[in-house]
C-alpha cells in the first residue's frame, strides 16, 4: 500500500533527474502525483514522464532561467532535489587542479547555486518549500581515488545545515548520504556482474540500493510527513559497511561466515 504523502500537485525539480538515482526520485515524485521538471545538460534518450529543460546547474544565467520558466508555467515551484552531481576516478596526486574545480562546483557550489534561487521563489509563497540535497556516504568517510568529490559531499552536509537555519521557518532544507546504488552505470564504478555482487555482500543489508528507494527518502522529506524535519542528514546506505578489520580477524567469526 503506498502511503499518501501528500505530493499530488506539487511541483518538483529534480536537477540530473533523466538518469540512475535521479530518474528514480524523479519516478517516485511522479507515482505520487506531483508535477516534475528534470534537468539536465543533455536531453533523456528515453521518456521519463517528467517534463525536461536543458539546464547546466553550474551557469547562473541557466539556472534562473530554469527557475523562471518553472514559476512561469506552474506559478510555484514547491519541492527541489539537487541530485547533479558525480566525479571520475582519479588519484589526488594525480588531478589536475582544473578537474578538482570542476567537481566541487558540480557537487557543492551547484546545489547551493539552485537552491538560492529556488529560495527566492519558496519565500514569497504560500506554504514555503522544501530542499533536498544528494549527498553522499563519501562525505563521512575516506574517499580515495575520488578525495575532491568527499570533501565537496562533505561541505554540502554543512551547508545543508546552515541553510536550514537561514532560511526557516518558511523553507526546509535536508539531505541524504547515500551509499552504494544499483543503477544502468553500477559496472562502471563496481566491474562485473560478479563484482557487484561482491560488493553488494560488503553492506549489511545485502545488496545495493535501488534507485527507488533513494527516491522514496526524498519524497518522505520533502513532504508533510516531516514537517518537523529540517537540517537533518539521512543516511541511506543499507547499515554502511562491514568493518574491514573483521574479515581478517581470526576470533569471533560466526559458523555461517
Amino acid at each position: 500500500m503506498k502511503t499518501d504523502l501528500g505530493l499530488a500537485g506539487a511541483v518538483v525539480l529534480v536537477t540530473g533527474g533523466v538518469r540512475g538515482v535521479g530518474r528514480g526520485i524523479s519516478d517516485v515524485f511522479l507515482a505520487h502525483g506531483a508535477r516534475v521538471v528534470t534537468c539536465a545538460r543533455r536531453e533523456p534518450e528515453t521518456p521519463t514522464g517528467a517534463e525536461f529543460a536543458r539546464c547546466d546547474v553550474r551557469d547562473d544565467t541557466q539556472v534562473a532561467a530554469l527557475v523562471d520558466g518553472i514559476v512561469d508555467r506552474h506559478g510555484r515551484l514547491d519541492v527541489v532535489v539537487n541530485n547533479a552531481g558525480g566525479a571520475p576516478y582519479a588519484p589526488a596526486a594525480d588531478a589536475l587542479p582544473r578537474l578538482h574545480e570542476k567537481i566541487v562546483q558540480l557537487n557543492l557550489l551547484a546545489p547551493l547555486l539552485v537552491s538560492q534561487k529556488a529560495n527566492a521563489v519558496m519565500q514569497r509563497q504560500d506554504g514555503g518549500g522544501s530542499i533536498v540535497m544528494i549527498s553522499s556516504v563519501s562525505s563521512t568517510r575516506p574517499s580515495p581515488g575520488t578525495a575532491a568529490y568527499g570533501a565537496a559531499k562533505a561541505g554540502l552536509d554543512s551547508l545543508t545545515a546552515s541553510l536550514a537555519v537561514e532560511w526557516a521557518p518558511r523553507v526546509r532544507v535536508n539531505a541524504l548520504d547515500v551509499g552504494m546504488v544499483r543503477t544502468e552505470q553500477a559496472h562502471l564504478h563496481y566491474g562485473s556482474e560478479a563484482a557487484v555482487e561482491a560488493v553488494a555482500k560488503t553492506v549489511p543489508l545485502g545488496r545495493l540500493a535501488e534507485p527507488e528507494e533513494v527516491g522514496a527518502c526524498a519524497a518522505f522529506l520533502a513532504s508533510g510527513l516531516a514537517s518537523y524535519v529540517s537540517g537533518a542528514t539521512l543516511r541511506v546506505h543499507g547499515g554502511g559497511e562491514v568493518p574491514a578489520f573483521l574479515a581478517a580477524a581470526d576470533v569471533n567469526h560466526r559458523e555461517d561466515q
